[in-house]
């Protein structure tokens, strides 16, 4: 059995020049939360298993990613790096690509233009082409949406871009099979209604897409503490977990979470 991943998310914001991470809640009331390499670095040292860096105003700012935040990462960072925001051509993922990223994270662009997704993994590999889906719960069924039985009754989930401030109309479910069929490598699926919210994944989202997909998905949104990750790698079919908070102010340390897991039987890299 592959062992679970934890993945630190370090979400960034350019408005300085050396960037800073920050966190918001719901994808809103925004934070500040460190440096980006500093931050990379304790969190590669405690044994983070990757980190997925978003620069969260590329797509919105209509700008280029974060090749410079990359580069000083990755001279002491030797796990895989994911870096999503502002990905728009082959041409950004090579550029990325040099600065030491060994992944992409696609949303906008690809929603907007899904054959992205195919030519990226068809010049490096489905491995290297992660499709981000953020994810906002509707009630209802939804005409012609794949409906979801949630605490709150039948949902379905609909599909953000720019950072979630503008709704695609598309089926964030539907959508995670698409991006699938045309070549991702892994979802990382992320619930905007739990961003920040410390109250848990969102478990009925998270194991629709899971039973529904053969690629791997990373769980995001909503962690916590050690419990809500382990609530999501059992009643889910996810591979890996996503969190900030919990790891950006000192609640938990990555080590830590790790071996409340590995004490309640979850196969994970010590």
């Amino acid at each position: 059995m592959l062992a679970k991943r934890i993945i630190p998310c370090l979400d960034c914001d350019l408005a300085v020049p050396q960037g800073r991470v920050v966190k918001g809640i719901e994808f809103k009331e925004i934070r500040y939360a460190g440096v980006p390499w500093e931050l990379a670095t304790r969190y590669y040292e405690e044994g983070a298993d990757e980190i997925v860096f978003l620069d969260i105003t590329a797509s919105s700012e209509r700008r280029e990613t974060m090749k410079n935040v990359i580069r000083a990462t990755a001279k002491n960072v030797f796990i895989p790096l994911a870096v999503g925001g502002g990905i728009r051509a082959v041409e950004d993922v090579r550029a990325v690509f040099q600065a030491g990223a060994d992944k992409v994270t696609v949303n906008t662009a690809a929603l907007k233009r899904p054959g992205l997704i195919s030519e990226i993994a068809g010049e490096y590999g489905s491995q290297a082409c992660v499709v981000a889906i953020d994810a906002k719960r509707r009630d209802g069924p939804g005409e012609g949406r794949i409906s979801v039985s949630t605490p709150e009754g039948d949902s379905w989930f609909e599909a953000s871009f720019y950072g979630g401030r503008e709704f695609s109309g598309v089926d964030a479910i539907a959508w995670a099979m698409e991006a699938e069929r045309l070549g991702a490598g892994e979802i990382l699926l992320t619930s905007m209604d739990r961003d920040g919210t410390y109250d848990g994944f969102d478990v009925p989202l998270t194991d629709a897409v899971s039973r529904r997909v053969r690629i791997p998905v990373i769980a995001s949104g909503g962690c916590g503490n050690p419990d809500h990750i382990l609530e999501v790698f059992s009643k889910t079919g996810a591979s890996a977990a996503l969190a900030a908070s919990i790891f950006h102010y000192g609640e938990w340390g990555v080590g830590e979470v790790k071996s409340r897991l590995a004490e309640r039987g979850i196969n994970v890299r010590i």
